[in-house]
């Protein structure tokens, strides 16, 4: 065991510099003549990517073998926060069977753009789906004795020009957007560690950004975890250090610990400030525990499939799911991502599998042996592998198509083959079932996408299999999100799978035929096309900046304000029964707080799950807020006929914004709007209710505008009465005269001062602003 306090005064100053950075790629560093153990860190955050000791330590191939759960953007949308702590739990268990103590996740930035190249790791849109399944991660696997490192803190929300671009985002986006759902995760979950971004943060780097590691992170949010950087983040050790970040990784060696030495040595950095980074990195070594020998394979491959399955969301259904194939009929299985399953992301987060399922495969155990089913590739892939990314081989499908080809073909000749006999399988079948999705070179850590559309070969190819069969079902593997508008019309029913991890394959399987009803909901829009997203003209920036134009209008907030039509709406997905909301309730205590009640019934004739979602919209305030906003949410599973109350507790922080002139979190007085239903744009029940709080009444200095001296009370009157009367009584100055109000009654007060005639001087204002202060 490491006793902090007592290692602490038996370090020089060398090795104080020494533990804040790390002792190679993976761990931290040791000292040995004090007992201090390396620790080591390995990626998540879906499966763990653990370096063998021999292997890669740049770190992209040969991991250890490890289960791969479903990515971010899948749990992301199984909205189920006891499922994501139990894959948390789950992660581990393998971390610990593998000796490693802290994991590198969860993910939890916000999908800005459905362009970023990242998103897969990426839980959501909304900052409070991404806070809560956030936290249950972290709580699932530091159940374990494993610490989490939430990442990437803050404004990560790209991969072009990660390392220098300068992320300019107002406060009050800042606060209410991108740093809440880091803020609810530390606040609730206590995560082991932090990891800082990459990118600068309105032209500072993450890494040595004070107010957001220190006066934001540990003196707002009460964070008494460590703050490592994201590998390689770390430009000036000296200021990160005095910025509030405890470890780099990976270290420069010889460099790093020579700038701390001469730092201390010179007076530059204060040696507290050392101190208080060596004592959280040691504390961390303490918090690490002895590895376990294993972990059971099989137990963990099971819940990657039900995970997956819970993550699916059925996009549309007209009527030909469940599939319910009849003895000797023909099912056609579409596509290459049935046989080669697109299951992860690529770049730091790729796991290397203990197994990984098929779709096609999974189908033929599932169906009954008098069903038939046949497989047509229908197009080539890119598939990525551990070298890159390579063709796939048309000569490969013989065996599966028949095609009785060997010869090798140039990807432009192989489509239109493939296609051919895929046109030809779906022309003679009763259910036809395309997999379509994006290669793996089209998405990854290290580069945005350009456009949102699946490949022009899947898109040609669907147009021709519904002019031959109008019954497809169109089931989706990607990482981010893709058009629809060009092709669902084509589709009988779509199914989005994103990347749903090893057993995805068997996930699938189980949903389409009905073995699981699907209760995925979507975590972020579908936009009818990328021009429509909010973040389209400021995004990826230009010249080292991205500016975050649409400010707090992110996601469903930015289609709702504007009215914008979108593919589907936040929050969608559809169930094989259907649900009832009735009675809301709301009531509002004393302390603004508010608890609302619905009671929800399951009208159809199977088993199901509901996910209740909460809106809430303040129509009228000082500034501009979206027309609704996620506030809570409830995964509840129903028997057929069988009805359940669902309740939720807000607190008047979840009515409120962030205010720049004030500061801080306020509430303003007057109507809300709450709703709840089964997405952003499917709303129940909804009822409006006046919340008494407080005035919210402007900050009076000099540059307060003279409208709001005269809003204010104490303020008015005080200006009244420096002002004062004529002796008919009437108003002097500039209150005399209404029009002139209305001319510059939006100047600051000071510089209404400088003009003659008006009523006040600047030694005046100065009275008055003392006045109202005392």
């Amino acid at each position: 065991m490491v006793d902090e306090a007592t290692i602490l005064g038996q370090l020089t100053v060398e090795e104080k510099a020494a533990l804040c950075l790390g002792s190679d790629f993976w761990h931290t560093a040791p000292v040995e003549r004090l007992g201090v153990p390396a620790v080591m860190l390995a990626d998540g955050p879906h499966g763990l990517r653990r370096q063998p000791d021999e292997g890669d330590h740049v770190g992209i191939g040969g991991s250890l073998p490890a289960t791969c759960f479903p990515t971010a953007s899948a749990l992301g949308s199984s909205w189920d926060v006891d499922l994501v702590r139990r894959v948390g739990a789950a992660i581990g268990v393998e971390a610990r069977a593998q000796g490693v103590a802290v994991v590198l996740g969860p993910g939890i930035n916000i999908k800005r753009s459905p362009l970023c190249g990242r998103n897969f790791e990426y839980l959501s849109e909304d900052p409070l789906v991404s806070g809560v399944l956030g936290a249950a991660l972290v709580d699932g696997l530091q159940s374990q004795g494993v610490g989490a490192s939430v990442k990437h803190f803050a404004a990560n929300n790209q991969e072009t020009d990660r390392l220098r671009v300068s992320a300019e985002v107002d406060e009050r986006t800042l606060r209410e957007i991108y740093l809440a759902g880091f803020e609810r995760v530390v606040r609730t979950a206590r995560p082991w560690t932090v990891m800082c971004s990459y990118n600068r943060l309105n032209g500072v780097h993450a890494s040595q950004n004070h107010w957001l590691l220190t006066d934001v992170l540990r003196d707002e949010w009460g964070f008494d975890g460590l703050v490592m950087s994201d590998w390689g983040a770390v430009h000036d050790r000296v200021a990160s250090l005095a910025a509030g970040l405890d470890l780099e990784m990976p270290p420069k060696l010889g460099i790093s610990d020579a700038a701390i030495v001469a730092a201390v040595a010179s007076g530059e950095l204060d040696e507290a400030v050392l101190d208080r980074a060596v004592e959280r990195v040691l504390r961390l070594a303490a918090r690490a525990t002895t590895p376990t020998e294993s972990f059971e394979v099989d137990e963990h491959h099971a819940l990657a499939r039900e995970a997956a399955a819970d993550s699916i969301v059925l996009l549309k259904n007209d009527g030909v799911l469940p599939l319910k194939p009849g003895a000797g009929e023909l099912v056609a299985v579409i596509g290459e991502f049935a046989r080669t399953a697109r299951y992860q992301g690529a770049g730091s987060s790729q796991v290397n599998p203990t197994r990984v399922e098929n779709a096609f495969d999974e189908l033929r155990t599932a169906l009954p042996p008098e069903v038939q089913l046949e497989f047509a590739a229908g197009f080539t892939i890119e598939s990525a592998s551990s070298d890159g990314d390579e063709v796939t081989d048309p000569g490969d499908r013989q065996e599966v198509t028949g095609d009785g080809r060997g010869d090798r073909l140039d990807p432009d000749r192989a489509d239109a083959g493939l296609a051919d006999e895929a046109v030809a399988l779906a022309a003679r079948s009763a259910h036809v079932l395309v997999f379509l999705g994006l290669p793996a070179a089209e998405e990854s850590e290290g580069f945005d996408r350009t456009h949102i559309d699946l490949p022009a070969n899947q898109l040609a190819l669907v147009e021709r299999l519904a002019a031959v069969n109008p019954r497809l079902i169109v089931v989706l593997s990607n990482g981010s999100a893709v058009r629809l508008a060009p092709w669902e019309q084509h589709a009988a029913a779509v199914v989005e799978c994103w990347l749903a991890g090893q057993a995805s394959g068997g996930a699938v399987a189980d949903v389409l035929l009905g073995k699981v009803n699907p209760s995925g909901r979507l975590a972020e829009s579908l936009p009818l096309r990328i021009e429509d997203t909010p973040a389209y003209l400021n995004f990826p920036g230009e010249h080292g900046q991205v500016r975050y134009g649409e400010g707090v209008f992110v996601g469903y907030r930015g289609y709702d304000a504007v009215g914008c039509a979108v593919s589907y709406p936040f929050g969608h997905g559809l169930s094989y029964t259907t649900f009832a909301y009735a009675d809301l309730t709301v009531t509002v205590e004393d302390d603004l707080g508010v608890n609302l009640n619905c009671r929800v019934t399951n009208t159809g004739d199977r088993a199901g799950q509901e996910v209740v979602q909460l809106y809430v919209g303040d129509p009228v305030a000082q500034v501009r807020r979206p027309v609704r906003e996620l506030k809570g949410f409830a995964k509840v599973a129903l028997e057929p006929s069988e009805s359940i109350d669902v309740n939720f507790t807000l607190t008047a922080r979840d009515l409120s914004y962030w205010s720049t002139q004030q500061g801080r979190w306020v509430v303003e007085g007057g109507e809300f709007e709450f709703a709840v239903g089964a997405s952003s744009r499917d709303l129940r029940l909804t009822t409006t209710v006046d919340i008494d709080a407080p005035p919210l009444l402007p900050r009076l200095d000099e540059w307060a505008t003279l409208e709001e001296w005269l809003d204010h009370p104490t303020g008015a009157a005080a200006l009244r009465e420096l002002i004062g009367v004529d002796a008919n009584g009437n108003p002097r100055g500039i209150l005399a005269s209404p029009d002139l109000l209305k001319l510059i009654g939006n100047f600051p007060i000071s510089s209404i001062a400088t003009f003659p005639g008006l009523g006040l001087t600047p030694e005046s204002v100065n009275r008055l602003i003392a006045e109202v202060a005392d």
